[in-house]
């Protein structure tokens, strides 16, 4: 076999470490490590071997904190999953454990809100892939005053800016959507 390292081959290998590691392709496995932790959130945190340091569920607080044990209240807000991990890693290795093996796992994400013309306005938990078509259906359709092109959302990490969305556009979690009147 030869093995020489040739444009083509390592063109070759570098598709494999790509498709190995989800870079490409139509893997979503990456999503859970863009998202960032928030208030309201429900996380399981797992340090293998400790269950006395393992937490099976624990809502992240207004203040963006969760009480850890050995730790106390420690900051998750705007983490990532594995940015958290990484954080828990330094902080037990820095004279509790050797070797921690730590898993961060998001189990019920914070609410987005709905209002305007729809049926049910309120809050509903989100879900991974929420389109403003599907939050509408969460909130039981619109009115017969609610209009399809007259749709504002204000993100969660920008307070007061809203912007027009339309029934494709993606709703995060802490997201507020708003459903205008249509006039006829």
């Amino acid at each position: 076999m030869n093995s020489k390292a040739t444009p083509l081959n390592l063109l070759r290998r570098l598709a494999v470490v790509l498709l190995l590691t989800g870079v490409v392709g139509g893997s979503h496995a990456a999503e859970p490590n863009t998202y960032r932790i928030g208030a309201g959130d429900l996380l399981s945190i797992v340090v293998f071997g400790e269950p006395d340091l393992s937490l099976d569920k624990v809502r992240v607080g207004t203040n963006g904190t969760v009480s850890f044990p050995l730790l106390g209240e420690i900051s998750v807000s705007n983490l990532t999953p594995t940015e958290l991990e990484a954080s828990l890693d330094e902080r037990l290795r820095d004279g509790y454990l050797n070797k921690p093996k730590i898993t961060v796992s998001i189990l019920e994400y914070r609410m987005f809100y709905v209002s305007g013309e729809v049926k049910k306005p309120g809050g509903y938990n989100y879900v991974e892939g929420l389109t403003v078509r599907k939050a509408v259906a969460l909130a039981g359709g619109f009115t017969v005053r609610g209009s399809e092109s007259k749709l504002k959302k204000i993100a969660e990490g920008e307070p007061g800016k809203e912007i027009k969305v339309d029934m494709d556009s993606a709703v995060g979690p802490g997201d507020i959507l708003t459903v205008g009147e249509s006039f006829f």
